[in-house]
């Protein structure tokens, strides 16, 4: 249902999004809803993805641009290589996908106060984990949890939701990993949602909306 007032659309328990490019300017293209693994996976094959804080309702997102990240292009510094190839880090994946998700929900990052990952949205993705749609790397120093990511899976594009880092590089160590296994998976992209300097450092960019969704519908 629309807003009269808005370009908002209010979902019901229907299980249908509008169209990702019915979004307004700020990208926000619904609210309501619930987080059903059913609903969030329709969200994400549809270019559409949940943000909001504890106290409000859910709202649905699909700004334009989009940052992605097409495998091939990970920048990785010559530190980064000497890291890659040496010993400090080691690397695991689904392996403890429930202590990424809330290390990632406890960091503190700047401009932010407190975090999106709510209870409701831990319980969601702990579903789809257990549906093997969502996905984690976990990065370890000696036998400590220092680092890593998670996301949704869906089978050619990896839509990443998170990182934590608790020692220099430990993150971007698990996000060069994924874009590593990616690329020989041939997988279209990652899905890094929203700009950040650290990911356009990463080789990260900012694509228009319907070039996105293009991509995200051309499975093959």
């Amino acid at each position: 249902m629309k807003n009269e007032n808005s370009d908002i659309y209010f979902l019901t328990d229907l299980l249908q999004f509008p169209p990702a490019d019915n979004a307004n300017s700020e990208g926000l293209l619904a609210v309501g809803g619930d987080l059903s693994p059913e609903r969030l996976l329709l969200a994400y094959r549809s270019g559409i993805f949940p943000w909001f804080n504890e106290d409000s309702l859910v709202l649905w997102w699909s700004p334009d641009p989009r940052m992605v990240l097409f495998p091939k292009k990970i920048k990785i510094s010559k530190s980064m290589r000497q890291i890659l190839s040496g010993t400090r880090f080691t690397l695991t994946r689904n392996k403890c996908f429930k202590e990424v998700l809330e290390a990632c929900a406890q960091i503190e990052r700047g401009g932010q106060a407190g975090t999106w990952i709510t209870d409701n949205m831990k319980e969601a993705y702990l579903k789809l984990y257990d549906l093997g749609i969502a996905k984690s790397y976990e990065v370890w120093e000696e036998k400590e949890l220092v680092g890593g990511l998670y996301g949704i899976d869906l089978g050619h594009v990896f839509c990443g939701e998170s990182m934590f880092s608790k020692v220099s590089n430990a993150s971007k160590f698990a996000f060069i990993k994924l874009a590593q296994d990616l690329e020989r998976l041939n997988y279209k992209f990652i899905d890094c949602q929203l700009y950040t300097k650290h990911l356009e450092s990463l080789g990260a960019e900012e694509i228009p909306r319907k070039e996105f969704l293009e991509l995200l519908e051309a499975e093959v």
